[in-house]
């Protein structure tokens, strides 16, 4: 059976790969009456390059001399790679079902009149587009995990390990806080409900959510309570870390929710932060966390097939809870909550906008900061492209990884 797992997975990772090659090129226009040909014939490119991998002298080198680090290193390399693609893949080609299923549902976005004026273009744009990495995502971690568990077990430690469950909980943790937002959305497309599901019942949810996901942590043995702060070092927080963690991982999560207001926004900033989290989490040997990081980025990448500009869906709080769940997991999972301000500095310029323009205009008695907020609605009135948006929040973003890193790295 181990065999059998394994060589399924070695020749249908480049097939899925060569598949998703045709997804972009018809999701581009372009129509190739060949296309069949061409991917027979990249798979079979894939499958040889990944067969003289297997057999070549650096591989057996590295085994015949026993050096064990390296070849570890090559197999963590080879997992968060399937982890990615494999979602990448499984995100772009499970589009080509679920938005024309949107689409004859009659799922549409209903776009507020309060917004900008040329957002009511996009009425009626298929959304819970999220639905997509849903499945991607899952694919790329299972992938992935396996990958490792065939490879090198030694790095997971078992199916029961700290590690192992910190992975775990955190999909579980992810595919919650989804399971919320598409509550929230099938009311509003479904029951035609504008507001969705309520506030409070939705703050309910994700408080409920966050207390399961700390307490599985503590559980298992993977929650410290001490934090390492710039200036101030490792400080421990005592009973108050869990007072904070409630409000940063709900706050954080509704701040991806807020994010979520132009095409490729959300899925384009978090595929920068995961891909960070990514390289972090195997820096300091967190191989699941790193695994997980490599699935959502995989899976960003992926909806950005559909979601770029002009979006043929949108990822609705079905998809963009999803992500904010994912992010605060992994960050937690790697035992380093303070990375969200670093790594997640749009989302929180994103929320500090909204509650700077709601606090001034009601004090003000209706004057405003900004044009209109979040923040990047604001850019947009100022005449500020949809995709120059995008572009500039992913450098601040990437600027914010960079100097997570080197946070990291220097404490």
């Amino acid at each position: 059976m181990t065999f059998l797992i394994q060589q399924t997975l070695i020749y249908a990772v480049p097939l899925m790969i060569v598949a998703l090659a045709g997804v972009f090129a018809e999701r581009s226009g372009i129509i190739n009456l060949a296309l069949e040909g061409i991917m027979v014939f990249g798979a079979f490119i894939g499958v040889w390059f990944v067969r003289i991998l297997q057999t070549s002298d650096a591989i057996l080198s590295l085994k015949q001399s026993g050096n064990w680090v390296a070849l570890q290193g090559v197999e963590l390399l080879t997992m968060l790679v399937a982890a990615a693609f494999g979602a990448l893949a499984i995100t772009a080609a499970s589009g080509l079902l679920i938005i024309p299923a949107l689409r004859r549902l009659h799922f549409g976005q209903t776009i507020k009149e309060i917004g900008p004026t040329w957002h009511q273009g996009k009425n009626g744009t298929p959304t819970m587009g999220g639905l997509t990495f849903y499945l991607g995502v899952l694919v790329g971690v299972v992938l992935g995990y396996t990958v490792l568990a065939l490879s090198v077990p030694s790095l997971l430690g078992g199916w029961l390990s700290g590690t192992s469950v910190s992975l775990f909980i955190g999909v579980l943790t992810a595919y919650a806080f989804g399971l919320v937002g598409f509550v929230d959305d099938y009311i509003k497309v479904v029951k035609k409900r504008n507001l969705g599901l309520m506030a409070r019942y939705k703050i309910v949810a994700q408080v409920l959510i966050t207390g399961a996901y700390l307490s599985s942590l503590y559980l298992n043995g993977t929650l410290s309570t001490i934090v390492t702060l710039p200036l101030l070092g490792a400080v421990d927080f005592g009973w108050f870390f869990y007072v904070l963690s409630f409000l940063l991982i709900i706050g954080m999560v509704n701040a991806v929710n807020l994010t979520d207001g132009i095409d490729g926004l959300a899925s384009s900033v978090t595929f920068v932060v995961m891909m960070g989290f990514m390289f972090i989490a195997s820096l300091l040997g967190n191989t699941t966390m790193a695994l997980f990081a490599a699935a959502v980025a995989g899976g960003c990448a992926g909806f950005l097939a559909w979601n770029f500009y002009p979006a043929k869906t949108f990822m609705g709080d079905t998809g963009s809870m999803f992500l904010g769940g994912a992010v605060v997991a992994v960050a937690y999972g790697i035992g380093r909550p303070e990375l969200l301000l670093f790594m997640g500095v749009i989302y929180l310029i994103e929320a500090f906008s909204v509650m700077l323009q709601v606090t001034y205009f009601k004090l003000t008695h209706g004057k405003r900061i900004f044009k209109m907020s979040p923040i990047h609605h604001h850019f947009e009135m100022c005449g500020w492209s949809e995709v120059k948006i995008v572009s500039v929040f992913s450098f601040i973003t990437l600027v914010g990884v960079v100097l997570g890193g080197i946070f990291v790295y220097v404490s």
